[in-house]
């Protein structure tokens, strides 16, 4: 049983505060890595998740990564932390948090994509024209601020 799931048995349906890190990734033409989660279907997502004990921020963007990709991530640069009310999340199975969330841009990539069918239905680098309109709870304004910081000008 991982941290989180420890933290549940102790605490049930009470608010926590939890911390994660993501990554957002480019590749040689500009387009950015997602995946198609499968919970929620449907919904997408930068590769990342939550911190396990012991952890670094990068220890949890890396693995994160690599478990839901296949690709890993090296060369991590602090993009932003995110916090507050924006980051609250009810998860599939109705436990509320707040996420404390440290993004990472990535200088590069290494391996195949390979996504694990329990966590990604896809993973694909996507146009940023083409984004899907399903991003998950808490990321939309991460997205929006890498697009605004990428692209000045044109958002």
């Amino acid at each position: 049983m991982g941290y989180v799931e420890n933290l549940r048995h102790l605490v049930g349906k009470e608010t926590v505060i939890l911390v994660g890190a993501l990554i957002i990734a480019e590749d040689d033409d500009g387009r950015i890595l997602l995946q198609e989660r499968t919970s929620p279907p449907g919904s997408w997502s930068f590769p990342g998740g939550l911190m396990e004990l012991g952890e670094t921020a990068e220890e949890t963007a890396v693995r994160e990564t690599l478990e839901e990709t296949g690709l890993r991530a090296q060369g991590l640069r602090l993009f932003n932390v995110y916090s507050g009310e924006d980051t609250f999340v009810v998860a599939p199975n109705g436990d509320p948090f707040y996420c404390v969330i440290i993004v990472y841009t990535v200088e590069e990539l290494e391996g195949a994509i390979q996504p694990d069918p329990e966590e990604s239905a896809s993973v694909a680098f996507l146009n940023p024209s083409d984004l899907p309109e399903t991003i998950v709870s808490g990321q939309q304004t991460v997205m929006e601020d890498y697009l605004r910081t990428r692209y000045p000008g044109d958002t």
